[in-house]
C-alpha cells in the first residue's frame, strides 16, 4: 500500500516505515505531523484518485530529525573578462518517518465540474450555431462583389496611360591612350 502526498508543496510517494526528507517543517523533533492533502491511494485491491485530494484520508508521521542537504557549490565564470563567482547552498531538510496511511472511506473531495455541462450537450447542437454564423457572412460578400468590380473597371479605364519609356543604357565608355606618357619596352 502506497500513496501519493502534498508535503510543503511537493508531491511525494510514501508508505509505511519509510523515512523521507522534505523540506524544513516547524514541528520540533520526536512530535508527530499529519498531512491531509493525500492525492491518491492504492492498495492492492484498488486504487482511489482525488480531485484534486482524498476527502477524509490522511498521511501521519513522525518528526525524526532535523539535518541540511548535501552542499552545492556553483561556480560562474566568464572567460576574458575577469568575472569568477563561487557561492554555495546547503538546503535546510526535515526527516520524516511515515507510520500510517488512513483511508477512512477515501471518499472523493471534488469541486463542481464544468465539462459535465459541455458533456451533456449532443455533439451536433454545438457545431450547428458555427455553421448558421458562417453561411450569413458568407452570402454578404457575394452581393457586394458586383459593386467592387464596376468600380475597378471605371478605375482602369481611367488609368490608362502609355508607358514612360526607359532610358537607354549607357555604353562603355572607350579609353583613349595617353599621348604624353611613354612607355618602356
Amino acid at each position: 500500500m502506497y500513496a501519493i502526498v502534498n508535503i510543503a508543496g511537493q508531491q511525494y510517494k510514501v508508505e509505511k516505515d519509510q523515512k523521507i526528507f522534505v523540506h524544513r517543517l516547524e514541528e520540533k523533533e520526536g512530535e508527530s505531523v499529519s498531512f491531509d492533502k493525500v492525492l491518491l491511494i492504492d492498495n492492492e485491491k484498488n486504487v482511489v484518485i482525488g480531485e484534486p485530494t482524498i476527502k477524509g484520508a490522511m498521511i501521519s508521521g513522525k518528526v525524526i530529525s532535523h539535518p541540511r542537504g548535501d552542499k552545492i557549490k556553483v561556480f560562474k565564470k566568464k572567460r576574458r573578462k575577469g568575472y569568477k563567482v563561487r557561492t554555495g547552498h546547503r538546503q535546510y531538510l526535515t526527516e520524516i518517518q511515515i507510520e500510517d496511511i488512513i483511508e477512512k472511506a477515501a471518499v472523493k473531495e471534488s469541486k463542481p465540474k464544468t465539462a459535465t455541462a459541455k458533456e451533456e450537450k449532443p455533439a451536433g447542437t454545438a457545431s450547428a450555431p458555427k455553421t448558421a454564423a458562417k453561411k450569413p457572412a458568407a452570402k454578404k460578400p457575394a452581393t457586394a462583389k458586383p459593386a467592387a468590380k464596376k468600380s475597378t473597371a471605371a478605375k482602369s479605364t481611367a488609368a490608362k496611360k502609355p508607358a514612360a519609356k526607359k532610358p537607354a543604357a549607357k555604353k562603355p565608355a572607350v579609353k583613349k591612350p595617353d599621348a604624353g606618357k611613354e612607355t618602356k619596352e
